[in-house]
């Protein structure tokens, strides 16, 4: 047997490793900054709370003899089906998709409507409305941020087919 290895030879249309070879894709160039890492994080740490309050409310609706049932299943079902939006916008971020942006920047901005609604509350909810306020207020600070969208590839107001008037 050979020690050697014989790669298999690249043709002009393979992709390297690691990278995307789908049209379309923009081209960015550079590390990914820190502040898209951080808001792709948090987006995905609100997805899997969402997620897991959905199995939590599923499991409770499942397992109760009394009580709205329909009612713990439907909402449990209906918070896993919208825990996608951020995992998906979160997993858009880290790759820098320009479109990822969007669903990520609306999540946060119906964070901020429940933490509100969370903070009218006179129980426990309060400080998850707090928690709530915090992520929300510091994801859509991240994702406005000027290095965030030039790494999205993202122009800005006045930004395309700016010209000088001298």
């Amino acid at each position: 047997m050979s020690s050697e290895q014989n790669p298999a030879p690249r043709t002009e249309d393979a992709a390297p490793r690691g990278e995307d070879a789908s049209p379309g894709v923009e081209d960015t160039a550079g590390p990914r900054p820190r502040r898209l890492t951080w808001a792709a994080a948090l987006a995905a740490v609100e997805g899997l709370a969402l997620a897991a309050g959905g199995i939590w409310m599923l499991v409770l609706g499942l397992t109760r003899d009394s009580g709205d049932k329909q009612g713990s299943v439907s909402g449990g079902v209906t918070l896993i089906v919208l825990a996608l939006l951020p995992l998906l916008a979160a997993r858009g971020l880290l790759a820098r998709r320009s479109w990822s942006r969007g669903p990520a920047v609306i999540t946060q901005i119906m964070g901020l409507f429940v933490a509100y609604d969370l903070l009218q509350a006179d129980s426990v909810a309060i400080p998850v409305g707090i928690a709530l306020a915090v992520v929300s207020v510091a994801v859509l600070v991240l994702l406005v941020n000027p290095a965030t969208t030039e790494a999205l590839g993202i122009k800005g107001p006045g930004r395309a087919g700016e010209t000088k008037k001298g």
